[in-house]
């Protein structure tokens, strides 16, 4: 029984609601086989297109990526209290992000404060957090300055993603219409972001940088440009909190002539594989991680199996990688392999309504 329910796990499903969907879509993964079974939706909530979960499983958090809320301009996000059997959500309450489309969000380790990137207005807002999850007033927002080249994307900022380090010393607001790093200091005791000595990193001129994700070992932080399909590969200096270059490569195959788009960006938790999606070749690049400089080669383009790859998660466990496909409604499973990281299909997928975003966590029983 207890290797059942090691196998296990919690997938959430994050949707636009513009069209069919309902809601925040509930399965359960089959770590063995690579299967996922429906067992509730969480009907109601409008455009939950990013989530997260705080560090101790109790409250799951979703942007409302909207550009108006309660008759203002600007998005929302909710609070939903986990049930710590069933893994199903119940609302806790709702507040206003501080700026419009907010489309990323990420919780500190205390789980006491909430960052969350707003699209549409280039800003990042801090909401406190209560102790029983939900939502509390806001901190910080800090507004981003400035444009870039692209004249259809880059007339002004757009806060795509924001993360902290391994040490959450400091934040790093990725903006796709500057085309830099915003970097902060984070002060946890008061949820406050200052800007860093060294403010931001800049990445390629009409790049259009969208997600970032660290390395394992806190050297290494890897870039994914939306506009022109690159990654960027940075050191990382965590005491000073600064971003040196390193490397940038495409994500595309040499022979691709189409248009494509990147989405999101991960490293598999051994640290010997970087992983993105291509909105467009509507494939998942593979690319070996040197963990010495951390530079990256390309080693696999796998087909998500369905249009626009928006998102895709790894388990914990580094076994399987789950994309979504927002345009042809499915999410699919994949095993990694363990040595060459690259990606096979289990042949199992499912429908859900635009699937935008994918959280797994492990089974509560």
């Amino acid at each position: 029984m207890k290797d059942q329910v090691n196998r296990q796990l919690l997938l959430y499903v994050g949707t636009y609601t513009s069209g069919k969907s309902k809601g925040i879509y509930l399965y359960r993964f089959n770590h063995a086989t690579g299967e996922m079974r429906h067992f509730r939706t969480v009907s109601g909530v409008v455009n939950p297109s990013f989530l997260a979960i705080d560090p101790h499983r109790r409250t799951l958090y979703a942007v409302n990526e909207t550009s108006e809320f309660n008759g203002k301009p600007g998005g929302a996000v909710s609070a939903f209290a986990i049930n710590q059997q069933s893994g199903a959500l119940s609302r806790l309450n709702q507040r206003a992000s501080l700026g419009g489309a907010p489309c990323h969000l990420t919780l500190d380790r205390t789980g006491k404060s909430l960052l969350i990137a707003n699209y549409e207005s280039g800003n990042v807002a801090v909401l406190r957090l209560r102790r029983d999850g939900s939502l509390g007033a806001a901190t910080a927002v800090v507004q981003h300055q400035g444009r870039s080249i692209n004249v259809e994307r880059q007339q002004g900022p757009h806060a795509h993603c924001v993360v902290f380090d391994s040490a959450y010393r400091y934040a790093f607001a990725v903006d796709l219409g500057l085309d830099k790093v915003m970097i902060y200091r984070f002060d946890a005791a008061r949820g406050k972001l200052t800007p860093n000595e060294v403010p931001w990193a800049a990445v390629k001129p009409g790049a259009g940088p969208r997600h970032l994700a660290f390395h394992p070992n806190g050297r290494y932080a890897y870039v994914i440009n939306e506009l022109d399909s690159t990654i960027s590969v940075f050191a990382y200096d965590g005491q000073r909190g600064t971003l040196g270059p390193v490397q940038s490569l495409s994500t595309l195959p040499g022979d691709f002539t189409g248009t494509s788009f990147c989405a999101e960006v991960q490293v598999a938790p051994s640290g010997k594989f970087l992983y993105g999606s291509n909105r467009g070749h509507d494939s998942i690049v593979v690319m070996a991680i040197d963990e010495q400089t951390g530079k990256l080669r390309p080693i696999q383009h796998e087909p998500t199996g369905g249009k626009t790859p928006r998102h895709f998660t790894i388990d914990p466990s580094g076994a399987y990688l789950l994309a979504a496909n927002q345009d042809s409604d499915t999410i699919h499973s994949f095993r990694i392999d363990a040595s060459e990281g690259k990606l096979t299909p289990t042949g199992y997928q499912v429908e859900v309504p635009s699937p935008v975003c994918l959280l797994l966590t492990p089974a509560f029983v």
